[in-house]
């Protein structure tokens, strides 16, 4: 299985929550983020 990083809009979709829903997990230490700086 390859390991790959998912957007935010990707998450969104599989889970069926809104993109506020997905940031606040995050904020809340619910799940897990990486911050990707794209050159």
């Amino acid at each position: 299985m390859e390991d790959r990083c998912l957007s935010i809009d990707e998450i969104s979709a599989y889970l069926g929550v809104k993109r506020d829903t997905i940031y606040s997990w995050i904020n809340k230490k619910r799940m897990p983020a990486h911050k990707i700086i794209r050159l």
